[in-house]
């Protein structure tokens, strides 16, 4: 007659076999069919529910602060930005497609012709530019460069003339006595000049720009250049840009949004986003949200398939992935409860 088995005995085999029963559900080939059934049983199980009865707005604004603050202060995002500044620059698949294969002519034109539609953004920044001080300077800077380039250029043809270089000599000498002026006074005399009229020049300017922007053949010029590139390979882009250039761009580009984290606009921007978001879907059933985002059942799995086996054959190595279930389980079936019903 076989030896009755004690509560605590037997507690322990139905342990090991529940160990056992487990840690082959999540190894090998019946770990595929898991994930397939796991993911078909969840979708059907909240599929129908709404999603802002998933999750809470709140809790998801207290994240998305958070992950705000603590990624941008991580190294490892700091790190990134330069090292994918290096491998977008040095990509060798840039070398292999044309730019126009990559980027639709159609879309890039709608873009632009988008943008030159755009009014209160242009004339918005150039009557700002027009309260600076120094842009004022660059402007006066700039003006007397045009009149003093147009006065040189024009002497130069003029003296091309038989007996017309004798004559402009003979007049400026003439000038510079009755004004009291020399040639080497003529830059910061021009200067002056635009200096005492730089806010109505650049008034002017701005009227100009203005006109130029409503009335000339901007979006033909535009797509010209388009097409210039668009049957080049894209890595002749590198020629704007060395790749030096671009890793302190990207870096500094990162700098100035990371600057921001912290402040409260960061948290308000947040919460906009998800307020926005679950105004927009909220009312959405799991299963259409994803349809939406052009997400099938079928991907799920066969994307979780590529990616969990192989942790889970990470975490099987040296028998610790049962050690863990082990130590999951083991209170339930030490417990008081069972050791009474199996006594």
């Amino acid at each position: 007659m076989p030896k009755q088995q004690s509560g605590d005995e037997l507690a322990d085999r139905l342990l090991e076999a529940q160990v056992d029963y487990l840690r082959a559900e999540l190894t090998g080939e019946r770990l595929r069919d898991v994930i397939a059934r796991d993911v078909r049983d969840v979708l059907a199980l909240l599929g129908p529910v709404p999603v802002a009865q998933l999750v809470d707005a709140d809790a998801i604004k207290s994240i998305g602060r958070r992950l705000v603050v603590d990624l941008g202060a991580s190294a490892v995002l700091s790190e990134m930005v330069g090292a994918l500044a290096d491998g977008i620059y040095d990509m060798g698949a840039s070398d292999e497609y044309l730019l126009g294969d990559v980027l639709d002519r159609d879309a890039v034109a709608a873009l632009v012709r988008h943008a030159l539609t755009m009014r209160r953004l242009p004339d918005r920044l150039l009557d700002r530019l027009t309260e600076s001080p120094l842009v004022a300077t660059i402007a006066a800077r700039f003006v007397s460069k045009l009149v003093s380039d147009f006065m040189q250029q024009n002497r130069a043809r003029a003296e091309k003339l038989p007996g017309m270089s004798t004559m402009l000599n003979i007049g400026a000498g003439a000038a510079s006595k009755v004004r009291g002026v020399t040639d080497r006074h003529l830059d910061q005399v021009l200067g002056d000049v635009a200096g005492r009229g730089a806010s109505y020049a650049l008034k002017r300017t701005n009227h100009a720009i203005r006109e130029m922007l409503s009335e000339a053949p901007l979006e033909q010029a535009t797509m010209q250049m388009w097409d210039l590139h668009a049957d080049e390979p894209v890595g002749d882009l590198r020629e704007y840009l060395s790749r030096d250039e671009l890793r302190v761009l990207a870096q500094r580009s990162h700098d100035v949004v990371i600057s921001a984290r912290e402040t409260a606009f960061a948290g308000a921007l947040v919460d906009v986003c998800v307020d926005v978001f679950f105004a927009e879907y909220g009312d959405y059933e799991l299963t259409r949200l994803l349809g939406e985002l052009g997400i099938t059942e079928d991907d799920l799995v066969a994307d979780l398939q590529l990616l969990i086996p192989p942790l889970v054959a990470a975490a099987d190595r040296d028998g610790e992935l049962a050690a863990h279930i082990r130590s999951r389980l083991a209170p339930f079936f030490h417990s008081e409860q069972v050791r009474a019903l199996l006594s």
